[in-house]
């Protein structure tokens, strides 16, 4: 019997609902609303905000509970000849999207001075005032650092230096970043062990959990997503960015040494070749889906995979969907990523394995365990994640920038370090900002 089926029969776990306890008003929100205004966040990516949602929405969407957050994306480039502007789209009531729109075929050596443009309009325009820079790529130094934050924050969530088509100039920003730096952010505890040195006031936050969401794939009355359902036998899934980072040849190699396996993989295809996918009747290619629809995804797999490839840029990951995967009552196989091996594979709660032998041992071992077994395990995951929660993760986070803020002498110059140009005709302009 597999785990889901467990849980789909009579004898499966009683479940315990989420606590519906209200998180108390935080330390930080007191001490700044003596001071008569939150922070405002103004937030660097190379993320799309829309693409996936990931460590970024978790986190942001929580600080926008209280604070305004603009999420400044980088630049898409529109038709020769159009004028450069600022689309601002709102999210929620204190959430905007900022998207820089260049001309196509903008010199490179002009990007840079457009976005300071573009940065220095809206800080303007929105009157921001007291705010935190907060940083998830490091190319957005050269237009942004003569800003005058509160505090600078770098979440790092990756090596991005050793993703594919990295810039070569991204780790001499880096170390400009931190440099200025107040507090260093890692996605984990094998990003946090290298990049340690680099800065004195370092923190490692793992992948976190929103359990309650991806709980709903435990409860019975889920109906299973429609593009799914039809899939006959058992379902080994996997949702997240379909990138290098996956070990193609280790999919195609389960999908061959067991064709009465369904291969689920739910997700954008980005930066490989759709040619090369591996291809064969039990293999499932159901594109991206929501956030919020991912339990009706999960609600019908027997076992959750990672088939992360074993290279540099999976080298310091710390994937989410792990607690995710679990917290929906699914187990779990990975390959030996090192945040995975530590602490789940350590605990028992994932089983990792590299080649398509073992691999396939391991998914098989879950498929047949025993309802006992089942039950143990389920009770073991859910002890691990009950310390584990976005909400949690944020409100640390925010503390320790409250830190750093109060440690900053209050500001006595402007938010811009120097002062821009009259605007002009040929200016940057906001005037096309978007609500929606």
């Amino acid at each position: 019997m597999s785990l889901r089926s467990f849980i789909n029969s009579p004898a499966g776990p009683t479940l315990k609902p989420a606590s519906t306890t209200p998180d108390p008003v935080p330390r930080y929100a007191i001490r700044t609303a003596k001071r008569e205004s939150l922070p405002d966040y103004l937030v660097f990516s190379h993320l799309r905000w829309d693409f996936v949602f990931q460590r970024p929405q978790h986190l942001l969407t929580r600080c926008a509970q209280l604070n305004r957050v603009f999420f400044m994306e980088e630049p898409v480039f529109d038709a020769h000849g159009t004028a450069p502007w600022l689309e601002l789209r709102q999210k929620s009531g204190n959430l905007r999207i900022a998207v820089p729109h260049l001309p196509e075929g903008t010199a490179g050596a002009d990007i840079n001075g457009i976005l300071r443009e573009l940065t220095d309009r809206l800080v303007a325009e929105a009157g921001i005032k007291n705010f935190v820079c907060w940083y998830y790529t490091p190319m957005a130094m050269p237009f942004t650092r003569h800003l005058k934050p509160s505090a600078v924050v770098y979440d790092c969530m990756d090596e991005l230096s050793l993703f594919q088509g990295a810039p070569p100039s991204l780790l001499d920003w880096e170390k400009q970043l931190f440099e200025e730096a107040d507090v260093v952010f890692t996605g984990g505890k094998t990003l946090y062990e290298h990049k340690k040195a680099c800065h004195s006031n370092i923190h490692a936050f793992p992948s976190s959990i929103d359990a309650r969401h991806f709980g709903k794939a435990r409860d019975l009355d889920l109906v299973e997503a429609a593009d799914q359902k039809g899939i006959m036998g058992p379902k080994i899934g996997y949702f997240g960015v379909i990138d290098e980072r996956m070990n193609l040849e280790l999919l195609a190699g389960i999908a061959a040494a067991h064709p009465e396996w369904n291969l689920i993989l739910v997700g954008p295809v980005i930066k490989v070749d759709p040619g090369t996918l591996p291809r064969a009747s039990n293999i499932h290619y159901l594109g991206s889906k929501s956030y919020d629809e991912l339990p009706s995804y999960i609600r019908g797999w027997d076992v959750a995979v990672m088939p992360f490839a074993l290279n540099d840029s999976t080298r310091f990951i710390s994937p989410t969907k792990t607690p995710e995967y679990l917290a929906a009552g699914v187990p779990v196989v990975s390959t030996s990523i090192r945040d995975v091996v530590t602490p789940y594979g350590d605990k028992g709660l994932a089983l990792v394995a590299d080649d398509v032998a073992g691999f396939s041992r391991a998914i098989g071992t879950h498929l047949e365990m025993n309802p006992q077994r089942a039950g143990l395990w389920l009770e073991q995951v859910d002890e691990f994640l009950a310390d584990l929660s976005w909400d949690r993760t944020w409100k640390q986070m925010r503390d320790i920038i409250a830190l750093a803020v109060d440690a900053r002498p209050p500001a006595t110059v402007p938010a811009l370090r120097s002062a821009r140009p009259a605007a002009s005709q040929s200016q940057p302009s906001l005037s096309r900002a978007v609500v929606s």
